[in-house]
């Protein structure tokens, strides 16, 4: 459906009495489910640090498993595991039974996800699981079912009911089991130190990979770099500026340090006062704006629209390692 087809439907009057069933089914969904995350929060005890200690000892990968909605749960745990420093991927049950459990090694661990517990698909990779002494993490709602009962450990959340008037379709139970495999991941997370920087290597790309982009990942080094001796003639100057195409260039001491900057600004400001027979010292704005090689990208794109500039060389040590222009930040996605 379009946006200019669903405007008339937003725009006509509703009948009250269809309006109000509506948000009342709504809020009781969300009322049930919200219900069933505190009783699942409350609930947390030693199984759930038992179970962080298993995925945490794991030199191999975490194999996530569960058929139907559980399936679809599992596989946005697997996904989030792996995304924030856990290496794990989904395994179909069903599939399992048909050579894919020559994906799992004794290397791994194995969490299975069923709210009755006695998912039949899940039968050959619990034996599987068994017969090499491979760690399995049950989360179910039946503490005496049998996937509970042949688990390494058993995730048990409390029972709620499912926002389905019939509570029959899996709602309630698949946002808490979703809820509980976030609690793993973001655990297992800060246990590893898991850091913006390790974010940033396996979310390269999207939005997500821009907005953790580092100055240094972006940044004009080495030989790109327009800088000037302070003592030099602007004649070099203007030559360096010209030949690195930033609209600047930085002036250094005899040390090496940063002294300042010269930019197209700088030029016409002093273009009558035989700005040719002056030094790059005299011309330049000493104590020029900078940022260091670790800063977030973003933070570059800040300080640059703040000061009204389009270029900030990168310091580490009082020492010009590169230099960020604004277009390479745009570039990059950065905004």
């Amino acid at each position: 459906m379009t946006k200019s087809s669903l405007e008339p439907m937003l725009q006509a009057p509703a009948d009250g009495h269809a309006l109000d069933a509506d948000l009342r089914s709504a809020r009781r969904v969300l009322h049930l489910e919200a219900e069933g995350l505190r009783a699942l929060a409350d609930d947390l005890g030693r199984p759930f640090v038992a179970a962080v200690e298993v995925l945490e000892k794991v030199s191999g990968r975490v194999i996530v498993s569960g058929m139907g909605k559980s399936g679809h749960v599992a596989r946005k745990i697997a996904a989030t595991l792996a995304s924030t420093g856990t290496p794990a991927f989904f395994v179909h049950p069903g599939e399992a039974s048909h050579g894919d459990l020559g994906m799992i090694t004794d290397h791994d661990a194995i969490v299975a996800l069923s709210n009755s517990g006695e998912t039949v698909e899940l039968a050959d990779l619990v034996q599987f699981a068994k017969r090499f002494a491979i760690p399995l993490i049950a989360i179910t709602c039946q503490g005496d079912s049998a996937l509970a009962q042949a688990a390494s450990v058993a995730l048990v959340f409390p029972a709620s009911d499912e926002a389905c008037p019939m509570g029959l379709a899996p709602t309630t139970s698949t946002t808490v089991m979703l809820a509980l495999g976030d609690a793993l991941a973001v655990t297992l997370l800060e246990r590893k130190g898991f850091s913006a920087d390790d974010f940033q290597v396996l979310h390269p790309g999207g939005q997500l990979g821009s907005r953790l982009l580092k100055v240094s990942d972006i940044m004009h080094g080495g030989d790109r770099m327009p800088l000037i001796d302070g003592a030099a003639p602007m004649t070099d100057a203007i030559i360096e500026m010209s030949s690195k195409s930033l609209g600047c260039v930085g002036v250094t001491a005899a040390a090496g340090g940063l002294r300042g900057i010269i930019t197209d600004g700088d030029l016409r400001r002093h273009m009558g006062d035989g700005m040719l027979r002056q030094t790059a010292a005299e011309v330049m704005t000493p104590g020029s704006k900078t940022i260091r090689p670790g800063a977030l990208a973003s933070e570059a794109v800040r300080v640059m629209n703040a000061d009204a500039i389009t270029s900030l060389f990168v310091v580490e040590d009082d020492r010009p390692v590169g230099i960020v222009h604004i277009h390479d930040c745009l570039r990059a996605g950065v905004a």
